[in-house]
């Protein structure tokens, strides 16, 4: 489908509204008083996640501030001074925790949920702090190249967008193709190599206007207000995650507040006007649904003359334990749509064409139930089943002849895609001691795709009527299955020496292939500030649907001779080293190798691969008969250094250094198009206490450089006599775009209420704020009949108001 931008000026009268409403807060702010808020959440073993009845949870900052949790692990502080404040939790045999600058605000409860890990000695007098926990993921399995990332981090880093997926492009390893999408770049693989998991639950894009077989698209459709700490793993990931040869984004939803009902209302000029509430819901259960509306249109957040519209509703109820265990329903709920019409298209704009209208729309939708039981002290099941659909329908019609006497308008190419799933998931945990833990699960995941595509996109004129054939290249209605059972321990050999290893297993019934994936994470702490990790994963992904289900026409029928393309395989090595210099700051460098085989190329030599699949909009439409002979190579080494909030400000700085590389079957080692070779990101902020309150004014700042992205060089005789694009296959990336560059700087407003429980937050996000013109792409254009340049997104404020109460 064809993609839209931001805009990249906003007029001045929006932008001094903008600056004097921002004043107003300031002042506001200046002139409020002190409030209080509420802290609650629950405790859990790390393990097992089963509750932890009579942990006691302690505000630093005033210990006569303290809590215990009840038989389901939930805990509640009240009248808590707003402000960042510290967090104990301590639990006989488990190790102390510290959760600092938990922000505690008049309008919401806060929620701060901790998983605890039970001592290596559990005689032992020793109390032993975990200090900041954010960096460490929830699952303890993730030993390697894994973080947590929190709903704060999403909202608060300067052009984020509130999107979790471009958050994740400030961490080492990960970039972005271009500003107009989120899609992410893991360690020097394609986009489509990246797996999607809401509530322990595979799903497909989550994204609006996304398309089959990609894994992101301009927007997300993930509330960020609905989410709670979730992890993101760049490689070998722990054994229950598969059928991913790229990252894993592990999405947890939040409980609604089963004390009191809270409400939230927002406008964002990118994320829409949202409305949310959350309450009790009966005696044991609680309540969280939200709905948000695009506004990107009325804001000009489109860079043609196109309107983006799009809507989604996200919710989580839990509906309390019960003799039978614990039960939620979540899910979520998207629709966008998108027109261009040629008329109103300049003749240079490359997202849309003036001899072309295009119709488009999707829809993303998730239900899923949880049961989670605890069968005893020391273990438990969590069985979720759920059901996902995505769905893209785009009519794009062509005048050929255009802006002459004999033009004709016929359509151009029709898609209509369905991507249904049954999915199965159920794992056991088990605390056999306080050095082992097992964990052991199946996910069944029961496909129905429905997908057509219809083009006379690079078509001969067979008939001969003087224009291209309109041939379906697609035309599927297939079930099929993709099965994982796995089995995996967490072996603490030393309290300074620990094991996870694990055995995956993955069925695609489209080629009847099964396999087998050892993986293995070893972790040393040879100080206690230091510690030495290794990390060891082979992984396998079916290739992408559309690439799967081509039609190849032999003698006038068409046959699908991709169908039976066997798993594209990865062996995946780390190496990282963690220092803790002092409190609150972190510095970790990881050196990886990644070997790829099995990737899909053509049966005749070529520089084609589909590990380079996801550089551009839309798959390829003309890879028929293609063998599973290809290869890759990702090698890289990453640093992080990163200060974590305290004493009002934090920073985080991640560079990446890194070659990617792939053989078609013509045995070339090429650029991969995912080769920058470099990414620094620098990102900085701080707080300022206002007035004679709580109250805050903050600045963000984020500053980001890449590499080029390399690409085809376009044959443009071969494209004037075609009339299409027509790329040089023996230059394949042979060309590097400049270096990428872009700064954001984000100001803002969090105020509370000195008289209700009501909090208040303004920001204005200036993204690109040197109007930065990085190269977007270059390409062959039929109206101009050369090859011209468009450019990523220039200077574009985003801005915001939330109100809590």
């Amino acid at each position: 489908m064809k993609c839209f931008t931001t805009t990249n000026t906003l007029n001045k009268k929006n932008l001094t509204l903008f600056i004097s409403v921002f004043g107003v807060f300031i002042f506001l702010a200046s002139h409020a008083f002190a409030q209080t808020g509420n802290i609650r959440g629950r405790i859990a073993d790390a393990g097992i996640d089963n509750p932890l009845k009579n942990a006691t949870v302690t505000i630093a900052e005033d210990s006569t501030l303290k809590a215990t949790t009840g038989p389901d692990g939930t805990y509640r502080l009240s009248n808590v001074p707003v402000g960042r404040k510290t967090l104990i939790i301590t639990f006989i045999g488990y190790e102390r925790t510290t959760i600092p600058n938990v922000d505690v605000s008049s309008g919401k409860d806060v929620v701060a949920d901790v998983k605890l890990t039970e001592k290596f000695n559990s005689l032992a007098e020793v109390v032993i702090s975990a200090g900041p926990p954010k960096d460490r993921p929830l699952n303890k399995l993730a030993a390697v190249s894994a973080r947590q990332v929190s709903p704060e981090e999403i909202s608060k880093f300067a052009g984020g967008r509130s999107d979790v997926a471009r958050l994740a492009t400030n961490f080492a390893g990960v970039s972005a193709p271009d500003d107009s999408r989120n899609d992410i770049i893991v360690r020097g693989n394609s986009p489509t190599g990246v797996l999607w998991r809401i509530e322990g639950i595979p799903v497909p894009s989550p994204n609006h206007f996304s398309s089959l077989g990609t894994t992101g698209s301009p927007v997300s459709a993930l509330n960020v207000n609905v989410m709670g700490n979730s992890d993101f793993i760049t490689s070998a990931f722990p054994g229950e995650y598969g059928n991913a040869l790229g990252g894993v984004f592990d999405i947890a939803f939040r409980k609604g507040n089963k004390d009191a009902y809270e409400y939230t209302l927002s406008a964002g000029a990118f994320t829409g006007a949202e409305a949310m509430a959350e309450g009790p819901l009966g005696k044991k259960g609680s309540f969280l649904v939200a709905g948000r509306y695009g506004l990107a249109g009325l804001f000009g957040a489109g860079g043609t003359t196109a309107q983006p519209n799009y809507m989604d509703l996200s919710f989580n109820f839990d509906l309390g334990k019960t003799k039978i265990g614990n039960f939620s329903l979540f899910g979520i709920a998207a629709s966008s749509n998108i027109d261009f019409r040629g008329d109103g298209i300049d003749e240079s704009d490359l997202f849309a064409a003036k001899d072309e209208n295009t119709d488009v729309k999707s829809q993303f939708g998730v239900l899923g139930l949880k049961h989670q039981i605890s069968i005893n002290d020391h273990s438990s099941i969590k069985t979720t089943i759920g059901g996902s659909s995505s769905t893209e329908k785009v009519d794009r019609e062509r005048i050929f002849n255009y802006n002459t006497a004999q033009h004709n308008t016929l359509p151009f190419t029709n898609i209509d895609n369905n991507e249904r799933r049954i999915t199965l998931s159920s794992v056991y945990n088990a605390r056999y001691n306080n050095r082992f833990t097992l964990r052991g699960g199946i996910l069944l995941e029961q496909y129905r795709l429905r997908a057509e595509l219809t083009t006379r996109e690079r078509q001969g004129d067979a008939n001969g009527d003087s224009y291209p054939d309109y041939i379906n290249l697609i035309n599927s209605d297939n079930n099929y299955t993709v099965f994982q059972p796995y089995v995996q321990g967490h072996y603490r050999l030393l309290e300074s020496l620990t094991l996870n290893a694990g055995l995956h297993g993955q069925y695609f019934s489209l080629n009847k292939a099964f396999v087998a994936e050892p993986r293995a994470s070893l972790s040393w702490k040879v100080a206690p500030a230091h510690s030495i990790s290794f990390g060891y994963g082979l992984h396998h992904q079916n290739v992408p649907a559309p690439i799967l289900f081509l039609n190849q026409y032999v003698n006038g029928s068409p046959v699908q001779s991709n169908k039976n393309l066997d798993l594209a395989q990865s062996n995946h090595y780390v190496l990282g080293y963690d220092v803790r210099p002092a409190s609150g700051w972190r510095t970790k460098i990881e050196a990886y190798y990644q070997s790829i085989s099995k990737a899909a190329v053509e049966a005749t030599p070529s520089s084609y691969s589909s590990l380079t699949e996801g550089a551009t909009f839309g798959f390829s439409i003309d890879k028929f008969g293609l063998v599973s002979k290809g290869t890759g190579r990702n090698t890289g080494v990453e640093l992080t250094i990163e200060k974590f909030l305290s004493n009002g400000w934090y920073g985080l700085t991640t560079a990446s250094v890194f070659e990617a590389k792939y053989k078609g079957s013509d045995g070339i080692e090429r650029n991969s198009p995912f080769n920058n070779g470099y990414v620094v990101n620098v990102l900085s902020g701080k707080e300022f206490k206002v007035g004679s309150g709580r109250n805050v004014f903050f600045a963000d700042t984020r500053l980001s450089t890449a590499g080029g992205r390399y690409y085809t060089p376009v044959d443009l005789a071969a494209s004037r006599t075609a009339g299409y694009e027509i790329l040089q296959d023996n230059n394949a990336f042979s060309r590097q775009y400049d270096a990428y560059f872009r700064m954001d700087i984000k100001l803002g407003m969090k105020l509370n209420s000195s008289r209700k429980k009501i909090s208040h937050q303004f920001y204005i996000d200036l993204q690109n704020v040197t109007n930065k013109k990085n190269v977007f792409v270059r390409r062959y254009n039929r109206l101009t009949n050369n090859v011209d340049q468009a450019d990523q997104i220039g200077l574009f404020p985003d801005f915001g108001y939330k109100l809590q109460f």
